[in-house]
């Protein structure tokens, strides 16, 4: 898991405080239906998790006492990010989006 190292600016009165970034393990699956992702944020509380939904992306950010994890990724397929919903529990965020419309493509003979 790459980690980054930020460096927040301080304040006149402040020592420097240095934070770790780290990206989130991820599974991003679908069916013909919808996307179904499960993000690991171990040791994070529920109110420390901003998750933004577009048509073809997901964004996530959630903070502990010595980590934020960050991480922005690209879905393949349009998504109804109007009707996403999201769960957390135990660490693990849950979300579902359904797709926009169904999945359209040519099969090709590998040889």
């Amino acid at each position: 898991m790459p980690k980054k190292k930020v460096v927040k600016e301080p304040e006149a009165d402040e020592e420097e405080e240095t934070v770790t970034v780290v990206t989130p393990e991820i599974c991003i699956d679908h069916d013909d239906k919808a996307y179904s992702i499960e993000i690991e944020l171990p040791g994070v509380a529920k109110e420390h998790v901003e998750l933004s939904v577009g048509e073809q992306s997901v964004c996530v950010e959630a903070a502990r006492d010595d980590i934020v994890y960050l991480g922005c990724y690209s879905l393949a397929h349009p998504a109804k990010e109007d009707e996403a919903k999201a769960k957390f529990e135990n660490g693990l965020l849950t979300v579902e989006i359904p797709l926009k419309g169904p999945l359209k493509g040519k099969r090709i003979q590998i040889e």
